[in-house]
């Protein structure tokens, strides 16, 4: 979504042969994605639950208080797990920084992953990630695939990291952040050579 830079961009001059280099890796990238139609199974999840509360508050069961339990406990909990489920998942922030990439999912920011730079091998593009693919929105883990930060449908970016691990993310200018993860890793390379 944003690609933040600090310093100057473009070709450098003459002095150094009119050869041109990449702009530098901004200081921090932030980018998030949202999906706005959650919010309707937030509502839905929000009406389960006042079912719940108004049949529990005024109920005119006659069979037992068995039957009137479980309908009040199912909607609550229903409402609950929908209310929640939709809520932790409605966007995603990612922010890569000159050490980790981090990834925090919902408005309380859990759950939350921080993958050290050290960890990843490299980051990919994918232009085209599906709530099908990985078998619905949220955290996902998948055999084969990974783990999968899913809050909407299109791009997003997947790193893999040293272990064989993969994790694909669902953001806004993911091509951005693919550059700025595979400029830390040069970096951190170049540092590591040096030494």
């Amino acid at each position: 979504m944003r690609d933040h830079s600090q310093g100057s961009e473009g070709p450098q001059g003459p002095e150094d042969g009119g050869r041109a280099e990449a702009p530098p890796a901004p200081a921090v990238w932030t980018g998030r994605a949202t999906n706005r139609v959650q919010w309707l199974l937030a509502a839905a999840g929000a009406a389960c639950l006042a079912l719940g509360i108004d049949l529990a508050v005024d109920s005119a069961w006659t069979s037992g208080p068995a039957p009137l339990v479980m309908a009040v406990v199912g909607c609550v909990a229903a409402g609950l797990l929908m209310l929640y489920g939709t809520i932790a998942f409605v966007h995603v922030a990612v922010r890569v920084d000159k050490d980790n990439v981090e990834i925090r999912c919902g408005h309380i920011g859990v759950p939350r992953t921080r993958i050290p730079l050290t960890h990843v091998v490299d980051a990919d593009f994918d232009p085209r990630v599906t709530p099908r693919q990985w078998g619905g929105w949220g955290y996902r883990w998948r055999p084969g695939k990974g783990t999968g930060v899913v809050v909407r449908r299109g791009e997003g970016f997947v790193v893999r990291l040293g272990d064989g691990r993969t994790y694909t993310v669902t953001v806004d200018d993911a091509e951005a952040a693919v550059r700025v993860i595979r400029a830390r890793l040069r970096l951190l390379r170049g540092r590591s050579a040096a030494a």
